[in-house]
This record gives C-alpha cells, sequence and structure tokens, in this order.
C-alpha cells in the first residue's frame, strides 16, 4: 500500500513572545514544509542508554512548533486515524523523532498523525495570570484540527484513538477527565502512564522555586519577559515532586479528577521493569510502584479495560520505560537501537513486533486488541 506523508502542518499559531503563556490560537490554514521542523525549546539531557530515536536530536529552533505530521494510505475517506502524544517528562520530546514514523501504521490502514505540544514552563508551569496545563490545551488543539481536516487526508474523524507514552500517557488519561475532550476520539491507549496528576498546591512548589532562580515575581507577566534560553537552563535540576522525576505535569483539582471519564474504549499498560531506564537504584521501588498506582487509578475507573504487561527483558536494559515503543511502531530497525547503547540491542525477537503493532492496530479498527484481561508481551 502506497503511503503518503504531510510533515509540520500548523494546527495553532506560534507561540511566541507573551504569547508562550496564553491558550493555543487559531491559525490560518497554511500548508506543512517538507524536512524536519522546529520543536518546543528542551533542554539537553542525559541518559545511559542513546535515546535520540525517542526524543529527537534536541531543540531545533523555531516559533513554528505547534504542528502535526500525518502519515495516510489514502486509500479512502474512511480509515480508522491514530493520533500520537510523545512523552519527554513534560520537559523534552517530539513528534518528530525518527521512531514516530507512521508508515508502519499507514501501510496497514490507519492515518497516523504526531504532534508537538509546548514542554517546560510554557507548556506546563502553573503561573497566576496563565491559563493551567497549556501543553493539554495544545493536545486538544490538534485534536480539534484532526476533527475538522483528517478526513481531507483519508481518515474518518469519528474513529479516532488517542494514544501517548510516559508523559503523553499521562496526558491521555488526563483528556479522559477533561470536558473539552468529549467527542474527539472513540478510543484511548495509556502506555506507562496512567493517571498522575499534580495538585495545585505540589505545583505551586515548583513555580515558587523555578522564580526564585530567575529573581522574579511568579506571574505569568514576569515569566513573559524571559527568554526561552533562561527558561530552559534555569529548570535544569529542579526536583522532581515526590516519587515523581519531572517537577512538572498536568494539574488537576481533585473535583476534576474524579469527574466521570468519558465513555470511550481503553487500553493501559506498563512495563515491568520501568525504573531500569533511569539507573537510580536506590529510587527504582518508588518509580516502579508510581507507574503501577498511576495505572490502577486509571483501571478503576472504567468497568472494562483492556491491559498489558511489557516483559521483554532482552535489551541492555530489560523491559524499561520506553522498551516497548519500538514494538508499537513497528519500527524495530532503526540502527540507533541497536547498538550497544541501544535501546533494544542487536536481539530483538522477530515476531513481537508484529504481535504489538498488531494489537495497537486492532483496537483502533475495532475496539478490540485480541484479548480479555491483561495481555503480557515478552
Amino acid at each position: 500500500m502506497a503511503v503518503s506523508v504531510f510533515r509540520n502542518i500548523p494546527y495553532a499559531a506560534a507561540p511566541t513572545g507573551a504569547a508562550r503563556f496564553a491558550a493555543p490560537a487559531p491559525v490560518p490554514g497554511a500548508p506543512g514544509a517538507d524536512g524536519p521542523g522546529p520543536t518546543a525549546p528542551v533542554p539537553e539531557r542525559r541518559f545511559a542508554l542513546d535515546l535520540s530515536p525517542v526524543l529527537g536530536q534536541g531543540w531545533v529552533r523555531g516559533e513554528d512548533y505547534l504542528t502535526v505530521n500525518v502519515w495516510t494510505p489514502r486509500a479512502d475517506g474512511n480509515a480508522p486515524v491514530m493520533v500520537f502524544v510523545h512523552g519527554g517528562g513534560f520537559l523534552s520530546g517530539t513528534g518528530q523523532a525518527p521512531l514516530y514514523d507512521g508508515t508502519s501504521f499507514a501501510r496497514d490502514g490507519v492515518v497516523l498523525v504526531t504532534l508537538n505540544y509546548r514542554l517546560g514552563a510554557p507548556g506546563w508551569l502553573d503561573l497566576p495570570g496563565a491559563p493551567r496545563n497549556r501543553g493539554l490545551l495544545d493536545v486538544l488543539a490538534a485534536l480539534r484540527w484532526v476533527r475538522e481536516h483528517i478526513a481531507d487526508y483519508g481518515g474518518d474523524p469519528d474513529r479516532v484513538t488517542v494514544f501517548g507514552q510516559s508523559a503523553g500517557g499521562m496526558i491521555i488519561s488526563a483528556l479522559l477527565v477533561t470536558p473539552e475532550a468529549a467527542g474527539l476520539f472513540r478510543s484511548a491507549i495509556s502506555q506507562s502512564g496512567g493517571l498522575h496528576t499534580l495538585t495545585g498546591a505540589e505545583a505551586a512548589k515548583t513555580t515558587g522555586a523555578l522564580a526564585d532562580r530567575l529573581g522574579v515575581p511568579a506571574t505569568a507577566d514576569a515569566f513573559a519577559a524571559i527568554p526561552d534560553e533562561r527558561l530552559v537552563s534555569a529548570l535544569a535540576g529542579l526536583p522532581g515532586v515526590g516519587p515523581r522525576l519531572s517537577p512538572l505535569g498536568v494539574v488537576l483539582d481533585e473535583s476534576d479528577e474524579v469527574a466521570p471519564p468519558h465513555p470511550v474504549d481503553l487500553l493501559v499498560g506498563t512495563n515491568t521493569q520501568e525504573s531500569l531506564l533511569y539507573q537510580r537504584p536506590e529510587h527504582s521501588a518508588g518509580i516502579d510502584a508510581m507507574f503501577r498506582d498511576a495505572r490502577e487509578r486509571l483501571v478503576s475507573r472504567y468497568d472494562k479495560v483492556f491491559s498489558y504487561d511489557f516483559d521483554w527483558r532482552g535489551g541492555p536494559f530489560g523491559a524499561c520505560h520506553t522498551a516497548e515503543l519500538p514494538f508499537v511502531f513497528d519500527n524495530t530497525a532503526l540502527p540507533a537501537l541497536r547498538t550497544a547503547k541501544g535501546l533494544l540491542g542487536p536481539d530483538i525477537p522477530p515476531s513481537l513486533a508484529t504481535e504489538m503493532h498488531g494489537a495497537w492496530v486492532r483496537f483502533a479498527t475495532t475496539g478490540d486488541p485480541g484479548w480479555s484481561g491483561t495481555r503480557r508481551f515478552h
């Protein structure tokens, strides 16, 4: 099946100056551009593994980074649609990272959409005078773009599945209790995410700490005057909140979190050795428990949930955080994944990508991945 690719299509206006801390604004229709586009400002992050396939190559400068990429079979106007929200701890990542190439999904009859959203302080710092969860508002704007335009790319706007991993999985879970998201998707997948949010009081501690570092009041007006470079560098080294590894995240009040979730088909899972990615033995038990608890908090909200455990331990760091992604995208052949510092290493079971990718496609197509209860991938 022939696959067409459309890159860097704006779904909202460029978030520049004071607009970095405002809700996303509509953008006049504009064509995308070939090749890599700009990304949200991100810090340089170091891991023992080479995570460039997952996180991209770092900050690609440019203002127009609120964009989507679309892979489509363009066979007809009724293909199921999957919209992927990348992870990166609310601090880094991009929808144009090499691993998220959507060719395999389009090959199998699915229109695949990836997106960028605001990261760091512009996206997630809880600031007086600014709307809360601006990165989440970006994702909502991208989903509205999908609703309005995806038929032009061969997709069915009534058959949309949202899926995301890590911070992206947490954003997916937040969408399930966000009233404005109602009707924008039919099914959802949260990979190593779950219902994992910050309270306003927890978020305020990070806001105060960052304001102190920058020497400014903790207000949107004060932060709007600070260039991206200073915001990125000032966030470096801020501690996570409790067991969380990131100082930022989705902020929900208790009333929001306990709101009835949208009645959609749901697939939720975690990796059995999440903490091995971070190589922090003293925190491993807390990190693993955090992911399990977030998963169970989400599962408990639904009468019917499809669950999975990813337990393939053949890579350098076992069934660690992010290790399932190459199999979901059926993109295990990337050379950077197979080196000594690659996420998977050289010995990859040929059938696992077929099984996982096929399950995600079935779920997007039918609402059923092909099992009941919990499936173990190993």
